[in-house]
């Protein structure tokens, strides 16, 4: 058993070095057990997720997407009671990060997704997050439109969407960034790149995709940003000596 103050405040030291304007709190959202045996982690803290780390007897759930997001009503009824209450109610820690998972340099979902994927990081990438979030670099192996789109559908489990003007178009330099950074395409383009991969797609990317000449991929959000939440949560329970289980959920998107 150790403390989950002491989980939270080495994650807090690795995660929140630099301050980042995000769309919600980061770190300890609902205070729960002051000792744990275990982590939990997953993408997102919803309800069968909590169901599940319940049915494990867990006490601390590591998750990428939290709760208390600007612009979400502030009244906790129907969905929200539920999980909130869930939570209060067999004690469990929940801790969230959001901007800085992803933005870390070994932890983060795009330094991992580089890793799962086999792509060599050349350097960052701007965002409209405000801050040098994305990434971009080369694959390993020379590839094309259609053995991208292949390699990432077997790494990810997502057969991901692709806008391109020409399938046999060679793609040296590539970008990405994980999750809803669809409008970050501008910023590949500026950049001169080949290909821009991220986890969502806009009506409007359609056209910008087309007419530039860049080669867009829609991977999924879940599914491109699954593997930072594990790498933070073994990172942990090998510093801890604690055990550590992912719970992945069914996500179309």
């Amino acid at each position: 058993m150790i403390r989950s103050k002491a989980l939270i405040d080495y994650a807090n030291q690795i995660l929140m070095q630099n301050a980042i304007k995000d769309y919600a709190p980061n770190g300890l959202q609902i205070e729960g057990a002051e000792q744990v045996d275990a982590i939990y982690t997953a993408v997102n803290a919803s309800k069968d997720v909590l169901e599940r780390v319940v049915g494990l007897g867990g006490r601390f759930l590591l998750v990428h997407h939290g709760y208390f997001w600007k612009g979400e009503k502030s009244i906790l009824q129907g969905y929200m009671r539920d999980r909130l209450a869930c939570c209060l109610q067999h004690n469990i820690n929940l801790c969230a990060y959001h901007l800085p998972l992803d933005d870390h340099e070994v932890y983060g979902n795009n330094a991992q997704l580089a890793h799962v994927m086999g792509w060599q990081i050349k350097g960052r990438l701007p965002s409209t997050a405000g801050i040098d979030l994305g990434m971009w670099g080369q694959p390993d192996n020379p590839c094309t439109v259609a053995s991208l789109a292949h390699d990432l559908e077997k790494k990810l489990g997502y057969c991901p969407q692709v806008i391109t003007l020409d399938k046999t178009k060679r793609l040296n330099r590539i970008a990405w960034c994980t999750g809803a950074a669809y409008d970050d395409i501008h910023f590949a383009i500026e950049a001169g790149i080949d290909a821009f991969i991220t986890g969502e797609i806009a009506e409007r990317t359609v056209h910008i995709a087309r007419e530039t000449g860049i080669t867009f991929y829609a991977a999924g959000h879940y599914a491109t940003e699954q593997f930072g939440v594990q790498a933070l949560g073994s990172h942990l329970a090998e510093k801890f000596e604690i055990s550590h289980t992912f719970i992945s959920s069914d996500v179309p998107v």
